[in-house]
């Protein structure tokens, strides 16, 4: 039994499977919403190549690196996005989150925060993970201040760190969240979750 098993998680209307090949359509439309295959500190496939997208993480899934999701709404079962677990270090029950993104129409929703809560709960409560990471490009201000507010730690800058898709080297920005951190952290999700939004913002 791996340390982390394929899994169904759903909350309030939204619904994260692991990802497959059936999924290749829906994920290719929710890049297409937006265009976000051209967002620079993204790693978004174009819509061409959302089946070789899915078949790398299943190739990580069976090595054990990685478990993507498809981000589904359970109403319509309509694909939104994709997430995952990644860097899964069992010895020391530590995952990060991340290969997150979704179609521009839910983006700014409760659809993040929900999925937030979704693998949060899955890690510390299930997993009983000790810690959750997070990187992200050091440009990438929207995702540091997505992060930053579910209460994650700022743990450093790696400085050259990675290529981008357009070949230029990124410093990647780490964060993680502590066991110890999860039940405040937890409660301020909750809270965000129940908190009416105004209809333009989904």
């Amino acid at each position: 039994m791996a340390f982390v098993d394929p899994v169904e998680l759903s909350e309030r209307g939204v619904r994260l499977v692991p990802l497959a090949p059936a999924h290749e359509s829906g994920l290719a439309a929710a890049a297409a919403d937006g265009e976000l295959w051209n967002i620079r500190v993204t790693s978004v496939p174009e819509p061409e190549n959302t089946a070789t997208y899915i078949a790398q993480a299943l190739k990580m899934r069976e090595d054990g690196s990685r478990l993507a999701f498809a981000v589904l709404d359970e109403a319509s079962g309509t694909v939104l996005g994709t997430t995952s677990y990644h860097d899964i270090v069992p010895t020391i029950r530590r995952v990060e989150i991340g290969y997150t993104w979704y179609a521009k129409r839910v983006q700014r929703t409760h659809v993040n925060t929900t999925c937030k809560f979704l693998l949060l709960r899955h890690a510390f409560e299930t997993l009983q993970c000790h810690v959750v990471g997070w990187r992200t490009d050091n440009f990438n201000f929207a995702s540091q201040r997505a992060i930053e507010r579910l209460g994650a730690k700022k743990d450093g800058v790696i400085r050259g760190h990675a290529l981008r898709r357009d070949g230029t080297i990124r410093d990647t920005v780490m964060y993680s969240l502590r066991t110890g951190e999860w039940p405040e952290v937890k409660a301020q999700l909750l809270y965000l979750m129940d908190k009416p939004r105004l209809a333009s913002g989904g």
